[in-house]
């Protein structure tokens, strides 16, 4: 007794029609088993679909005969009868390895297909500080070039907040994908590490650096309507009434605050300390007059020293600077030993794929060598960084255990 013919069963992937091999023996009746048989010569096999398909099969007779589960799961679900037979022959076993194969294949084509490639959406890049800064600044020159690279919009958002804390923590929470970065500064990631006894992130475990974006000197400046032209004049004012002069900085632990408590440390007066959520903030009190010194870099403040509503008195730096060379390093004000750099540098969230920083890294580096961008830098008196995203790893290890010791030394704390 033989299984009923046209029978369709579940199965795995495969519709298989099982043919009949004409009877050759000389009473017309062939010597062979009857078999169900997949992938020889006489089987006609397709691909249908994972998991959603069915078999239909017949009965037939084949002079090789074998044996799989397959045929015997098939007829005990119609209690058919059957024989056990001996496996395919090596011929038949390749092309049923070759069937598998390419189904195999094109689910892997299928599923490469189902993976785009990043970026597919809009990217966020995340500054710390009020607009108008020197982070924010460095976004706004990189966004839209960098949008165009990689196709996608690229979005800034300004999180301001504890010396760059906010913004930074927002950042380490962020989902490890490459749709959120950070504009890090020595501030974010190498200062406040030392300034803040609870910090929600730690600045070199929870990011991935990406590339430096350059360095900055500060600059100690004045509102001009001030009686002050040099910086000797502003010391001895201070000395004279201590705690009364005040200066600005973009927030408590960032490098301007440093470089105030720095000054104060070599020179033994006592100016007192406002902090603002940014450089923006900062700015517009000092040119409108309602704090008389601020401290910050030449990005910031270069525009409203040419306008000549600021009066610059020194630089932190070991030389003058080709944007200011009429206005002397702090050494050659009377303060040796004051030189202060900031700087600037991207960074991603823990866990982001290698692929992507790579990716971001060698964009960036492409835009920061682009001739336009690189005169707008010197323009604004920043000393462009570049490098692989080790070599900021690197840096920045250095900076923190730097700063570590400036802070001690100063006694420096939130506000």
């Amino acid at each position: 007794m033989r299984p009923p013919k046209g029978v369709v069963v579940p199965a795995a992937d495969l519709q298989i029609h099982a043919s009949r091999q004409p009877r050759s023996t000389e009473k017309g009746r062939s010597s062979a088993p009857r078999c169900y048989h997949l992938g020889c010569a006489h089987a006609n096999v397709s691909y249908v679909g994972a998991f959603a398909s069915a078999a239909t099969w017949e009965t037939g007779r084949h002079h090789r005969p074998f044996q799989t589960s397959v045929t015997r799961w098939v007829c005990k679900l119609e209690s058919a009868r059957y024989r056990p037979y001996r496996s395919l022959s090596m011929s038949r076993l390749s092309t049923w390895s070759i069937v598998m194969g390419c189904a195999l294949f094109a689910s892997a084509v299928s599923l490469s297909q189902a993976q785009p490639t990043w970026p597919t959406k809009p990217i966020v890049y995340v500054v710390p500080f009020a607009p108008g800064g020197n982070t924010d600044t460095l976004a706004r020159l990189l966004n839209q070039k960098l949008a165009t690279a990689l196709g996608q919009p690229v979005v800034i958002e300004n999180k301001p907040g504890a010396g760059g804390n906010i913004g930074s923590d927002f950042v380490a929470k962020a989902k490890p994908d490459g749709y959120t970065i950070l504009g890090g500064t020595i501030s974010s990631h190498a200062i406040n590490a030392s300034v803040y006894p609870n910090m929600p992130y730690d600045a070199v475990k929870s990011f991935e650096p990406v590339i430096l974006l350059g360095s900055n000197p500060l600059v100690f400046a004045v509102n001009a309507s001030t009686p002050y032209k040099s910086l000797k004049e502003v010391l001895d004012a201070a000395k004279a009434k201590p705690g009364q002069l005040a200066f600005a900085s973009p927030g408590p632990g960032t490098s301007p605050h440093l470089a105030g408590e720095l000054l104060k440390t070599l020179t033994q007066v006592d100016l007192t300390h406002v902090p603002y959520k940014g450089s923006g903030p900062a700015l517009s009190d000092a040119i409108g007059g309602q704090v008389p010194i601020i401290i910050d870099t030449t990005l910031v403040l270069g525009a409203q020293i040419k306008a000549g509503k600021l009066r610059p008195l020194a630089v932190a730096y070991p030389k003058r600077l080709a944007t200011l060379p009429d206005v002397p390093t702090a050494a050659e004000a009377g303060v040796p030993g004051w030189e202060v750099v900031s700087w600037q540098a991207v960074f991603a969230p823990a866990g982001t794929p290698k692929s992507i920083v790579q990716r971001l890294n060698a964009e960036i580096a492409g835009i920061m060598k682009t001739t336009d961008v690189q005169a707008r830098l010197a323009e604004l008196g920043v000393e462009v960084g570049g490098g692989p995203p080790e070599q900021l790893a690197e840096f920045q290890k250095a900076e923190i255990a730097k700063w570590s010791k400036v802070v001690k030394a100063a006694g420096v704390k939130p506000e």
